[in-house]
Order: structure tokens, then C-alpha cells, then sequence
């Protein structure tokens, strides 16, 4: 498997001054355009160049436009700046076009109450399971480029697809960076989780239709995230993620993204639109 794109490089951001930056967007992160979840976490990372914490608390978004693989303005202007915690809002553009509008905050460690009644899935580990490299043949291209950026390890793998019947509204995979897995930088490392948490909205919704091979895609309108604790050093993440309502044009999908001691790194999902394609 080779690896076409890094995250910590392909989110570098050019400081222009005044809370502003520019960004290339990398054709290596394409999904029916540029991944939403990977422009998210560009504009996440401009929230970390001004925020005056050092960690983000959540993150929420509107998708208004497909970017192209081109340079693109991000616009960052704090709205609001505590001890605990900041807030600010992300406008990302491209020549002149909104693509993205977020909220993010910002915070540090503080005390409070302290609890975990989170229950993991009842899923073998990664090292138990085999990359997808290992479960195709060698010449079996990608769907898309962004598949090239990750290692894959599914939890249920069918090697016949479309299958035979529908599947449940769910999807599964442990994930692995490549080929830079892990980042000292708590918001470069913090996207990778936006980019876990978009991940799984439409392979959850389109696997109890696949055996039909419907003529619709479904872009994201939305993406929130809560961020619950940092994954630095974890390399395998698991992306945990269902669609369990698909009506009126539109689904919703939830994420989990879970590292192999069973702690959850981070939560969140959106709202998506079906597109019909034109054949």
C-alpha cells in the first residue's frame, strides 16, 4: 500500500497576518471532491494558530460549497475569550466562494466532576485483524485517493461487493495514519479525529441499499465534534459510526472513535443530502 498524502503537511497553513491564512487543498484527500472532513480539519488547525489555549473542546461546521484542489483563505476572529475556555469562528473561502463556516472552542485542563460510563464495541483489537492491503488483491484499485492515506483493518470484511442483500446501517474499521500516524501537535493530532468522525456517514447509510447499487451520493451539510480527550501516541484509532435514519432526501449519521484500551477520544455526526447522479 503506498501512502499518497500526509496530514501534518497537506493542513500546513501560511500565516498572511490579522487572523488570516492560506492553504493548498491536496488532491490526495479526494472524496467526490475535497473530503469534507479534511477541510474541516484545515480550518481547525487555523483555530489553533490563533487560540489562546492549547487544546480544542469542540468543533461544528456547515459545508456551503465543494472546494477544488486549489489554494484556499481562512478567515479566523475570536468571538469570545475566557480563562478556561476561547471561542472563535473559521470562515474558509476560495476565490471568493464560502466553503466552510465553523465554531470552535478552545481550552486547558481544569477541574470538575469525573466520570466514564462509556461501554466500548465488543470488537477483536487491530492486532488481531488483518489491513485491508491483506484482504484484496494487490491490483484492486481504490474507490478514491483518501483511501491511500489511511491503513484499513475492517471488522466485518466482505470480499463480494455490492453483497448479496442489505447490510446494517453501520461501519466499523480500525485506522492508521499514513505515513505519519501520530503528531506532537495537539490540533494537527485533533484532526484526525474530525476527519474519524466524518468518515463514516455514508458508508453507514449506503450499506443497507448497496446490493441495489442506487444512483445517489450524499455531501455532508454539517459536522460536530466533541473532543473528549487527546489521542497523541495512539496510532490505531476505531472508527465507529452508523446511520440508523435515511428519509425525506436527507440522513443523519453519529461517530465514536475509540482507541484500543477502550477509551473514547472523540464523538460527534451530522446531517447529510442525497444527490441523485446523472448517468
Amino acid at each position: 500500500m503506498s501512502a499518497m498524502g500526509d496530514l501534518g503537511k497537506d493542513t500546513e497553513l501560511e500565516a498572511l497576518g490579522e487572523g488570516r491564512f492560506r492553504a493548498v487543498l491536496s488532491q490526495d484527500w479526494e472524496i467526490w471532491g475535497p473530503m469534507g472532513g479534511y477541510v474541516a480539519a484545515c480550518a481547525l488547525r487555523a483555530a489553533g494558530e490563533v487560540s489562546p489555549h492549547p487544546f480544542p473542546a469542540a468543533f461544528s461546521c456547515h459545508y456551503l460549497g465543494v472546494g477544488h484542489f486549489e489554494p484556499i483563505d481562512i478567515a479566523v476572529e475570536p468571538r469570545r475569550s475566557g480563562r478556561s475556555a476561547s471561542s472563535v469562528r473559521v470562515e474558509v473561502t476560495q476565490e471568493g466562494r464560502a466553503l466552510l463556516d465553523a465554531m470552535v472552542w478552545s481550552g486547558d485542563e481544569g477541574e470538575g466532576l469525573e466520570h466514564d460510563e462509556t461501554e466500548p464495541p465488543a470488537v477483536p483489537g487491530p492486532e488481531a485483524l488483518p489491513s485491508m492491503a491483506d484482504l484484496v488483491p494487490p491490483d484492486t484499485p481504490r474507490p478514491y485517493r483518501f483511501w491511500h492515506n489511511l491503513d484499513s483493518k475492517p471488522i466485518a470484511f466482505e470480499s463480494t461487493w455490492p453483497p448479496e442483500g442489505p447490510r446494517p446501517a453501520s461501519w466499523q474499521q480500525w485506522l492508521r495514519f499514513l505515513p505519519t500516524s501520530t503528531f506532537s501537535d495537539p490540533w494537527v493530532d485533533a484532526a484526525r479525529l474530525v476527519i474519524l468522525v466524518d468518515l463514516p456517514s455514508w458508508p453507514s447509510a449506503h450499506r443497507p441499499h448497496a446490493w441495489r447499487e442506487p444512483p445517489f451520493i450524499a455531501p455532508s451539510l454539517d459536522l460536530n465534534v466533541a473532543f473528549h480527550r487527546p489521542a497523541h501516541g495512539e496510532e490505531w484509532l476505531l472508527c465507529d459510526g452508523s446511520a440508523p435514519v435515511s428519509t425525506r432526501g436527507f440522513f443523519g449519521w453519529n461517530a465514536r472513535v475509540w482507541s484500543p484500551g477502550g477509551r473514547l477520544h472523540a464523538s460527534g455526526g451530522g446531517q447529510c443530502i442525497y444527490r441523485r447522479l446523472d448517468h
